[in-house]
């Protein structure tokens, strides 16, 4: 028995021993739930704006408008945390926490819940934020709190890396890159939306264990531990790390707001100007999302002096590089100016966090710290989606952010002062004069304006060891640049406006011969100067190219009393309205109607008098309430702007063209696309609903694109081989290519990487 007692006692001792020393599992165990956490709420962010997006379409607001109610939400969930660990203890903070996870399991697995339909002629952003807020709030509020809440939790611990416990903040950030990753490449390919959402209830079940078993360990580690010199070093520790440390000032806070602001703010200014006006291609819109996820990885994970270093040092050539391209417009060649943009945004978004990796206080500051992280972040997304549409009517917050950055670099201080104050001031006013000069000789002389806009560009890099010198230089490069009429090949801009959709300009050609409409970089419609051409139908709708010959060679068309067409644009299908026919047009955008009937710019509408109508808001919905078969010809013409709006391409579209399409009647898609093949598409959806399709691409010459025509593509279906008339025997007119691996679109599934032309 005395052994036996013994033996017991030794038991006891050493069972407290191994409590009281910190469990070897917790970090691989904090680090794992954190990872779940950032990777549960990154993989819902493209997932929502999926969803969205059948309402809505493809313009990058959407995701722009998603991304700022994240930030919202993330800043309330480390506001909570900031809040719920100063003022509660360790145990009733994580009774608190428990409730706060489990909360969401009752709204999961979670769908769209909305009360009504989108405004058909309002900003739809107040709806779209009501919408997410109902329908994803909960859930990723409980997420959002998990960051703060987990860290300060582990630095309450007793393991030795609980003094900066900010490493585990890089394994978060690599769970959230990781989930944008895994999106577009492997769960949108393979699962319905309804499977995503429920796939992500389990996760999300998951998680919440994980996350209130961290919770536990990190009590017991803490309060566990019956060794009194180790609970009188660990309380002493704590003391020593609250009292030490001073409060942080407000110029500090500021400081961390200003460097989480501009990598948010030019986070979405990049994904605008890129998905706008470069390539409009949903799958990018996730990119700069995880060039900035990545950027955090790397501040936070270690040498973060040297990446500051690297991003202080390289970012000058990008910026005067970018300065250029804005100046001129430039969208081309896509392999190199958007690996440019992209390149640039990581330099950037990587200086401001290296900076606030180096700046972070000690664990007791910990969740006021992420709170002004997230407050910087949420003010950068703000005012890129509310502020700036109101303000600029382009993408001037991209250029205007960028020249903040530049003051945030550290660059080489000057040894006289007297001579230092004298250039900061010279350089610019030179920059700025030789631009316009330049520009100016350059144009008279009919040559490229690129060429002007090279020797400033090289004084302005020559300054880059001078930090303030160079910001200004490249502030007064691109006020001027883009002052200067002159400097964009484009020609001159007569109107522009900038919407929920997207940035629209009315331009006078620079033969001076045209008026166009573009959205973004995409050509929207044009139309002659010359009295005899001014009822010309032009670019995609020329009367020899695909859309003329269907027109003309199919007389139920031409005779059929009512046609419809999806997207306005400038009017140019008007031209075809016969005496006695009645065109509707549907439209999402008002501004591009009240654009198309502004007799200055554009006359087709004008011209075509009551025999044409526009029906404002989301054709489809649009279409849906309208009732009986009666449109000859239906034109889908919403494709024509790379930004594609895929709700209008799936099977269930499909049905409802054809219950409002008459016996005999025609479909006729214009599929025009610089990035996406969406020919094999509309033809898997014809086949799908027992339609005769045929295809074709007319490619116009450069002496033609002279004369106002524009390469097009299209797909014509009917019901029967008979309703296609001639066309059926035309040999320009061709089945559309499909092969086993063409997706089939429906509203809860759709994958644009599969028919990316770069993947063909």
């Amino acid at each position: 028995m005395p052994a036996i007692e013994t033996f017991q006692t030794i038991e006891t001792v050493d069972t407290a021993r191994a409590a009281a020393r910190p469990s070897a599992a917790l970090v691989p165990f904090f680090a794992a739930t954190m990872f779940l956490s950032a990777f549960l709420m990154f993989l819902v962010e493209p997932m929502v704006a999926k969803m969205v997006l059948p309402v809505l379409g493809g313009t990058p607001m959407v995701w722009n408008t998603c991304v700022m109610f994240f930030q919202v939400m993330l800043l309330a969930g480390y506001a909570y945390a900031h809040g719920a660990t100063a003022r509660l203890g360790a145990r009733r903070h994580a009774a608190v926490y428990a409730v706060i996870l489990l909360m969401p399991l009752a709204t999961l697995p979670f769908t769209l819940r909305a009360a009504s339909h989108p405004p058909a002629t309002g900003n739809p952003i107040l709806w779209l934020l009501g919408v997410l807020f109902v329908s994803i709030g909960l859930p990723f509020f409980a997420l959002s709190t998990s960051a703060s809440v987990l860290q300060h939790a582990f630095s309450r611990s007793g393991h030795p890396s609980a003094r900066d416990p900010y490493f585990l903040y890089a394994a978060s950030n690599v769970g959230s890159l990781l989930a944008l990753l895994a999106y577009p490449v492997a769960v949108e390919p393979t699962l319905r939306v309804g499977d995503q959402t429920r796939w992500w209830a389990l996760g999300y079940a998951g998680f919440i264990a994980m996350a209130l078993l961290s919770v536990a360990m990190a009590v017991r580690t803490r309060g566990a531990a019956d060794d009194p010199d180790a609970a009188r070093d660990l309380a002493a520790e704590h003391e020593e790390c609250a009292t030490a440390t001073a409060a942080p000032s407000w110029a500090r806070r500021a400081r961390w707001l200003v460097c989480a602001f501009i990598p948010s703010s030019l986070m979405l200014a990049v994904t605008s100007y890129v998905s706008t006006d470069i390539a409009p291609v949903p799958l990018l819109w996730v990119v700069p999302l995880a060039l900035y996820l990545l950027t955090f990885v790397l501040a936070f994970g270690g040498s973060r002096a040297s990446w500051r270093a690297t991003a202080d040092r390289r970012l000058p050539v990008l910026v005067v590089a970018l300065t250029v391209f804005m100046i001129v417009h430039a969208v081309g060649p896509t392999w190199l100016v958007i690996p440019v943009h992209l390149a640039a945004f990581t330099l950037a978004a990587l200086l401001c966090h290296a900076e606030l990796a180096g700046d972070r206080p000690p664990a007791a500051h910990l969740t006021e710290f992420y709170f002004w992280v997230a407050f910087g972040g949420m003010v950068g997304a703000v005012f890129n989606t509310l502020a700036a549409p109101l303000i600029f009517t382009s993408i001037l917050e991209y250029p205007v952010v960028l020249t903040l950055l530049c003051f945030l670099r550290t660059g080489t201080p000057d040894a006289g002062s007297g001579r230092r104050r004298a250039l900061d001031v010279l350089v610019p006013v030179l920059v700025s004069a030789g631009t316009a000069l330049l520009v100016v000789i350059v144009h008279g002389r009919g040559a490229d304006p690129r060429i002007a806009l090279c020797p400033p560009a090289i004084l302005i890099f020559s300054q880059a060891k001078h930090a303030r010198r160079f910001a200004v230089s490249v502030a007064a490069f691109l006020v001027t640049g883009f002052l200067m009429p002159n400097a964009n090949a484009d020609g001159t801009v007569m109107y522009r406006e900038r919407t929920f959709f997207g940035v629209y300009r009315a331009n006078i050609n620079p033969t001076g011969l045209y008026h166009s409409l573009f959205h973004g970089t995409t050509l929207h419609g044009l139309q002659a100067l010359d009295p005899a051409r001014r009822g010309e139908s032009l670019t995609y709708f020329h009367r020899t190219g695909p859309f003329g010959q269907m027109f003309s060679q199919l007389p139920q068309v031409q005779r059929a009393p009512d046609v419809a067409v999806v997207g306005l644009g400038v009017g140019t299908l008007a031209t075809y309205a016969g005496p006695a026919q009645r065109w509707t047009f549907y439209e999402i955008d008002p501004a591009v109607e009240r654009i198309a009937r502004t007799a200055a710019y554009f006359s087709f509408l004008e011209q075509c008098g009551d025999r044409c109508r526009v029906v404002l808001g989301d054709a489809r919905l649009s279409l849906a309430r309208e009732s009986g078969a009666r449109y000859g010809l239906i034109v889908l013409d919403a494709f024509s702007s790379d930004s594609i709006p895929i709700h209008l391409m799936t099977s269930e579209a499909m049905a409802l063209y054809l219950a409002r399409l008459a016996p005999g009647g025609v479909l006729a898609f214009h599929i025009s696309n610089r990035h996406l093949r969406l020919g094999p598409i509309v033809g898997r959806l014809a086949a799908a609903h027992g339609l005769v399709a045929l295809e074709q691409f007319d490619w116009v010459g450069p002496d033609l694109r002279e004369d106002g025509k524009s390469s097009s593509n299209w797909v014509v279906m009917a019901r029967s081989r008979e309703d296609l008339g001639a066309l059926a025997r035309d040999r320009r007119w061709n089945p559309p290519a499909l092969s086993p691996s063409t997706p089939f679109w429906t509203d809860d599934f759709s994958n644009i990487l599969g028919v990316l032309a770069m993947f063909h």
